[in-house]
């Protein structure tokens, strides 16, 4: 740590990175490098520019880079039907890898030391930055002030911030939600204040993403998404960009209250943790990728693709996605995806998602076979007698040797 003169920080421009970079221009002498990423989070990122500048910061980076995150991260994840935990939508961990991307490639271009971060020594995203580095650009060092300072409150930061005239809207800061939050295209999440108690039902002015199901209205609303190779790339017949699509979901899902969850995770490091999450984009997307690949997916393919869809949502979620088993089940989850072609149809009301058709031209789905009327000879149903027989074949024998599996 001691050579280090240049370090990248990923840098929101609030009260906690604000601190860290002051923290780190005195503790390093070092030269520091901000990196702000939009991805969709909807806020205003070039108050970050200013508040790096007065703090005397001259190399300045702002990304928009919205269609990557959908399109290379988003988009491959959701070809997977990945959930953790059973209802998690990994909305925050699925960002995390480009973000580490991008700190490692304007490092090395810049010719930096290290990178840092403003996560906390107690969360997930710690170890999903620093797993991306490692397995990015295991040259460099990683600095996570978190922990190694001891400013451990929000009122022990913005003490630091007045005594070291950091610019930051001290009366703006005073009336901050209660909560921990973060958003980008794909969801908003909410931890902290009254969420750290489990039984204690969060108010209704939390959400912002989306209405309540009560207050949704009182009419359905169909889309119809068109997929290609497993991707959404057209709703209602109009042709969208992936970053199109999941903002457009967004807001539809949202109008109708739809991706609201209210979960109690596992997080890597040992603990549990309460959050909400509103997810309404991705919800109506897990829903009808499932419907589409329910006609276009050969059964064994379908039933291996759920059986690995658990131990890739974990790899995701603890911070592996630059790793060669995540890329080795990204490669065979993308390789089922060439018949996933077609269009499903969702019906969005008072906060769900239902099917209302699925129709392809690479669809599996044989009428003529599946018909409870004359087939005329499809199926021969004489034919289900063996099957059976030899699928019993082992239970006959085990209760005729006396095994009794009651």
């Amino acid at each position: 740590m001691a050579n280090i003169r240049k370090i990248v920080l990923a840098y929101s421009g609030g009260l906690d990175t604000s601190v860290i970079l002051k923290w780190l221009q005195e503790k390093y002498d070092a030269e520091i490098i901000t990196f702000t990423a939009d991805l969709g989070q909807g806020e205003e990122l070039e108050p970050a520019r200013a508040k790096a500048e007065q703090m005397g910061v001259k190399s300045i980076h702002i990304e928009d880079l919205r269609e990557e995150f959908v399109r290379d991260y988003v988009f491959p994840m959701f070809r997977a039907n990945a959930i953790y935990e059973g209802e998690y939508l990994l909305g925050t961990s699925i960002a995390r890898p480009l973000i580490a991307k991008r700190l490692v490639e304007i490092a090395q271009a810049e010719g930096a030391d290290a990178i840092s971060h403003g996560a906390t020594g107690k969360g997930n995203d710690q170890v999903r930055f620093e797993l991306g580095m490692y397995g990015l650009a295991p040259e460099l060092s990683c600095i996570s002030p978190w922990r190694e300072w001891d400013l451990t409150s929000r009122e022990t930061l913005m003490d630091y911030a007045k005594t070291h005239h950091i610019p930051i809207d001290f009366a703006k800061a005073g009336k901050k939600s209660p909560y921990s939050m973060d958003a980008n295209l794909l969801h908003i999440s909410y931890e902290g204040g009254g969420l750290e108690d489990p039984y204690w039902e969060p108010e209704e002015d939390i959400w912002r993403w989306t209405v309540s199901p009560e207050k949704a209205p009182d009419e359905p609303e169909y889309l119809e998404l068109t997929y290609q190779k497993g991707d959404i790339v057209a709703i209602n017949g109009e042709s969208m960009t992936p970053a199109t699509v999941l903002a457009t979901l967004n807001t539809l899902g949202g109008k109708h209250g739809i991706g609201r969850l209210d979960l109690v995770e596992n997080r890597y490091v040992g603990m549990k943790s309460r959050g909400c999450y509103e997810t309404p984009g991705g919800t109506i997307m897990l829903k009808a990728h499932r419907a589409i690949e329910s006609i276009t997916l050969d059964r064994e393919v379908a039933h291996l693709k759920d059986e690995l869809m658990p131990r890739y949502a974990s790899l995701i979620y603890n911070g592996y996605w630059w790793s060669p088993e995540r890329k080795m089940i990204q490669t065979m989850i993308d390789a089922s995806q060439e018949p996933v072609n077609g269009v499903v149809r969702v019906k969005l009301y008072k906060g769900n998602v239902t099917v209302a058709g699925r129709k392809s031209d690479d669809s599996l789905f044989d009428a003529n076979i599946a018909t409870f009327e004359d087939d005329r000879g499809a199926y021969n149903q004489k034919d289900a007698e063996g099957f059976i027989r030899l699928n019993g074949l082992r239970l006959r024998i085990g209760a005729s040797k006396g095994r009794d599996m009651r």
